[in-house]
């Protein structure tokens, strides 16, 4: 009887076990379901839409559009908001991939898209000990999902969502695809928006240049890149890096001696930010942008879709003809020698040596009209005006009021507190600059140089800007002469006071041009030495033979599409020219009197490598072979002989603080160079063309306005201003050998009618030429 009491006993234990097994299969089973069904519903979109196959297979990201130089170097980008350029996997070292698994997803090779044993790790333990994010879901998040939410319910829904799409995502594409797209989306702060612009930012390399400890840090980074910045917590990055390359020897990828050496390494970066502002060719690149905008607006090259092309957003690779090295070199001879101007300018300026300052030979209302002027052209004035709608009284009371601010100079920004009218009259005292440098023969711009810093100065004087242009005109004049009376650079003419008639080429009142000095020697000189020495009296006596309109029609067929009057006076230089117009023009000499149009842009691709523009070189015949190579040889004259003559040898002069400034050092080029000086009047525009057989540069320098300049041709002509800028660029150039700048000749055309060697006899044919070329000029005695 006991023992089948017993024994029923046992049953109805073992039933009641039973009942409590039965209850946990179906509460694990109702659980697994519950799980199921949640996926199935977040799959099905209830909690919110999940991306499509289409999104999946083309993940919608802002890609930065890239400036690209001819020797394969980033210039810089257009963005918004992100400053992302893709890189492929290939792209990347191998130690940044190791330290990214190391520290974020050890197992990354072994799942497919969740951690199983993390995410228990992570429930158990409750995230001390580490997450349970894989690179797949950090990849998930930071593509498709939103900002992580305060309400629990919603994070779990959320969380599940990131698995989901990891899970798509590892089916979708391979494991070496998913890292390169992380190391692309992450944004590392200080507009360093993926790897690629983090390596450039933080250490001026491209990822594949990064060594070890310099990816420890980045993947460190991923951690929390505001907080983990290297500039505001060098510290804390530091130790993190620090984790990072433990976790590295942990996970086998580093030897522990090697790990030791590295965490021994302070902390360093090579900070370059990129910005609009900032950077390489930043005038060049400004250019190119409104450049972009036209070419972006006609609809001949709208996307497939109908869709204009967005600069910030869609990833365009624009491939130019500026090459980064000579561009670099151009932007170091411009800092050096108008640093050094700019301190001589300021010597001579101060208020007791010049109470206009920094004008000279303007009145106090002409002085006034000025700021006046400057105000009402600014940003500032536009935006109160335009934007805001204020009056004009509320808009200059608000240039009176002192503000802080950051001011440019030449030995760094500085912190101020000054009103917007006293920042105008601040700048006023800096000196300009434009400089172009262009390979003739296929018309490709390799340096572009608009100002002196963009941040401050946004004017572009290379194309915006336009001057006088002065006796840098006169090769014009001189090669019409030489096409419509067969002249040669041996030929001579008397320097005597010669005038031209009035109303014969429609100048109102006669023009009798005087040389620089006031003065006339009575000599016969030669074109090559008239040219030289820039003798206004012999190149007036050409004028005259060949009439203005003739050296009109030349210099536009050379690109020149500035507004130019057929007067006598252009021959000494009146007409206003950019630097960009220049350089054209003065190619079609070295060119052999073919002009070609300036190229900047050779092609530009999509983000897929599509090539959606090509350029195509555009060219005219100017000038017979024999004039173009005559005028080049009437050109060599004044870097042999005239005011060029200081870049051979050793030039110097007994002032040794005028040499400091002017020449920085001997350039000693002892290569043939043709080229032209030119300084307007009251040393307002000072200019220097410079020509070898495949290499013409332009430089302009003077002040914002006019009334801006110095008071001798000392310091104020065009040897002293931007001859330095084209000798200082020069030397550099011909340093770097792998630019092959030619040191050569300029090439003879066959059969050379005109004499150019005035030392060596003329040859029967040259002999046989007479012409009065005096003949018609009025010469008043």
């Amino acid at each position: 009887m006991a023992k089948k009491a017993s024994n029923k006993k046992a049953t109805k234990k073992e039933q009641g076990f039973r009942k409590y097994i039965i209850w946990f299969w179906r509460l694990f089973a109702a659980g697994v379901l519950f799980v199921v069904l949640i996926f199935l519903l977040a799959s099905w979109g209830v909690f919110g839409k999940l991306p499509s196959f289409e999104i999946l297979e083309n993940p919608q990201t802002n890609l930065a559009s890239e400036v690209i130089s001819a020797d394969g170097k980033t210039l810089g980008k257009y963005y918004l908001n992100d400053n992302r350029t893709p890189v492929s996997f290939e792209e990347l070292p191998k130690h940044l991939v190791s330290a990214l698994i190391a520290t974020e997803d050890e197992r990354y090779y072994d799942h497919s898209g969740i951690d199983a044993w993390g995410t228990l790790r992570a429930a158990v333990f409750l995230g001390t000990r580490g997450g349970a994010s894989t690179i797949s879901q950090q990849l998930a998040k930071q593509l498709f999902t939103e900002q992580v939410s305060d309400n629990i319910f919603e994070r779990i829904i959320q969380k599940i969502k990131e698995w989901i799409i990891a899970v798509q995502l590892e089916r979708q594409y391979t494991k070496e695809e998913i890292i390169a797209m992380y190391f692309n989306i992450y944004d590392f702060g200080n507009n360093a928006d993926g790897i690629r612009s983090a390596a450039r930012i933080y250490f001026g390399k491209e990822p594949e240049e990064l060594n070890v400890e310099e990816s420890a840090m980045l993947v460190g980074m991923f951690k929390n890149s505001s907080l983990y910045n290297p500039r505001r917590n060098p510290k804390g990055v530091g130790n993190r890096r620090n984790v990072v390359l433990n976790q590295m020897y942990k996970n086998d990828f580093l030897e522990e001696k090697q790990r030791d050496s590295l965490i021994a390494i302070p902390l360093e970066i090579d900070y370059h930010p990129e910005s609009h502002r900032e950077g390489i060719a930043t005038y060049f690149r400004e250019y190119l942008r409104d450049w972009l905008k036209d070419w972006t607006a006609d609809e001949e090259n709208y996307r497939p879709d109908g869709e204009k092309y967005n600069i910030y957003l869609d990833g365009l690779k624009i491939f130019t003809t500026i090459d980064s090295r000579m561009q670099n070199y151009a932007e170091d001879a411009v800092k050096a020698h108008m640093k050094r101007l700019q301190t001589e300018f300021f010597v001579q300026n101060t208020d007791k040596r010049n109470p206009t300052a920094p004008f000279l030979d303007i009145t106090p209302e002409e002085i006034q009209s000025t700021y006046e002027r400057s105000m009402r052209q600014s940003e500032r004035w536009r935006h109160m005006k335009y934007d805001l709608k204020k009056p004009d009284e509320e808009i200059i009371a608000s240039f009176k009021k002192k503000i802080p601010m950051e001011v440019f100079t030449w030995d760094g920004e500085k912190d101020t507190v000054m009103s917007p009218l006293d920042s105008l009259k601040y700048y006023k005292y800096f000196l300009r600059t434009g400089m172009m440098s262009m390979e003739p023969q296929s018309g490709h711009v390799k340096a572009w140089v608009g100002g002196v810093n963009y941040k401050h100065f946004q004017y572009d004087q290379v194309k915006q800007g336009r001057r006088q242009a002065g006796s840098t005109f006169k090769p014009f004049v001189y090669a019409t002469a030489i096409d419509q009376l067969h002249l040669s650079p041996c030929d001579e003419f008397p320097d005597i006071y010669t005038c031209i008639e009035a109303n014969k080429y429609g100048n109102v009142e006669p023009w009798c041009p005087k040389n620089s000095n006031g003065e006339y020697s009575g000599d016969m000189y030669s074109l090559k030495y008239a040219l030289a020495n820039s003798v206004n009296t012999v190149t007036a006596r050409l004028m005259d033979k060949v009439g203005p309109q003739p050296v009109v029609n030349l210099i536009k067929r050379m690109g020149v599409e500035a507004t130019i009057l057929p007067v006598p006076s252009i021959a000494l230089g009146t007409p206003d020219i950019s630097v960009y117009e220049m350089v054209g023009a003065f190619g079609t000499f070295a060119n052999q009197g073919v002009y070609v149009k300036p190229v900047m842009i050779t092609r530009i691709e999509d983000k897929n490598g599509t090539v959606l523009y090509e350029s195509v070189p555009e060219t005219r015949d100017v000038l017979s072979k024999e004039v173009a190579y005559t005028t080049v040889k009437l050109m060599e004259g004044v870097t042999q002989s005239g005011s060029g003559a200081r870049l051979r040898g050793n030039w110097a002069t007994n002032n040794t603080l005028y040499k400091e400034i002017i020449t920085g050092y001997p350039y000693e080029f002892t290569n043939p160079i043709a080229g032209k000086t030119g300084t307007t009047q009251n040393q307002s525009d000072g200019w220097f063309m410079g020509m070898v057989p495949n290499l013409v540069t332009g430089v302009w320098v003077g002040g914002e306005d006019r009334a801006t300049h110095f008071k001798t041709t000392a310091y104020g002509q065009g040897a002293s201003m931007a001859l330095p800028i084209w000798g200082l660029y020069m030397k550099k150039v011909y340093a770097d050998e792998e630019l092959e700048v030619s040191k050569a000749e300029f090439e003879a055309p066959e059969d050379l009618s005109i004499r150019v060697d005035c030392d060596a006899p003329p040859t029967e044919d040259q002999d046989s030429i007479k012409v009065d070329y005096n003949e018609g000029v009025e010469i008043d005695f």
